[in-house]
């Protein structure tokens, strides 16, 4: 007969709800921060051969140009915008731990 430890399921639950949910939190809360910080982190689009949709190079430009439009906008002045840069550093560092903390618990905790 096969028996389950359901206190063992329930913390295995709980803490794979947690750490999604710290992760989630820290990296949306990084990437704000960045933006205020005047640094909105464009991508270059990849250029696949089977992809339903392209972005041209005149709308990456155009995407470029509006994060840059909008870095000079910022009404913080460069002391709140170094210290939004810390924090977002910050943040990702978070969830760069979460992250190593969970692969260290899977590899040395089973």
């Amino acid at each position: 007969m096969i028996e389950i430890n359901w206190l063992a399921f329930v913390q295995v639950f709980a803490a794979a709800l947690i750490g999604a949910v710290v992760v989630v939190t820290f990296y949306a809360m990084g990437l704000r921060l960045l933006v205020r910080a005047g640094r909105a982190p464009v991508v270059a689009p990849a250029e696949f051969t089977d992809a339903i949709t392209v972005i041209s190079a005149k709308d990456a430009k155009r995407a470029e140009k509006a994060a840059a439009k909008a870095a000079k906008r910022s009404p913080l002045s460069e002391r709140e915008k170094a210290v939004a840069l810390v924090g977002a550093y910050a943040s990702f560092g978070v969830c760069a731990a979460a992250v190593l903390g969970g692969i260290l618990l899977i590899v040395f905790n089973h």
